[in-house]
């Protein structure tokens, strides 16, 4: 795995978690709809559920709230791998510019502000720094 491909992965599954919590953000607003009452001749059968229609969808988000939090932890622990990784450069302002782009997913032109440089520098810098970035084993 390259150096970038490397720092993209905190990125990636940042947007995946983000589009998980979304989800779940819909499943939540489709539990609470209330369904409509039939007024109807109940017929007891031993093989119709007794739950609540609700139940399926609360168990649902249970499931997808503990998938979202698995992946959490791994952002967490990847993002910390990152930092270590990223640390380890000399040249600070190497370092400065992988946090910026890769942890903070900042702009080039953000990133020039930030280090008051152009972005030709910027880019420079950057491809410096992937030359001297080791990846983690």
């Amino acid at each position: 795995m390259t150096p970038k491909e490397y720092l993209r992965q905190a990125y990636r599954l940042n947007e995946r978690i983000n589009s998980h919590i979304e989800e779940l953000e819909n499943l939540r607003s489709l539990s609470t709809r209330i369904q409509g009452v039939s007024y109807g001749e109940h017929i007891h059968s031993p093989n119709r559920p007794t739950d609540a229609p609700f139940t399926k969808v609360l168990f649902k988000i249970m499931e997808y709230q503990e998938r979202i939090n698995h992946e959490i932890d791994a952002l967490v622990e990847l993002k910390a791998e990152m930092e270590d990784a990223i640390e380890k450069l000399s040249n600070v302002d190497e370092r400065l510019l992988l946090r910026y782009r890769y942890m903070d997913n900042q702009s080039w032109e953000e990133i020039g502000v930030l280090l008051n440089a152009s972005v030709r520098t910027v880019h420079r810098i950057h491809s410096a720094a992937l030359h001297h970035f080791s990846v983690p084993k």
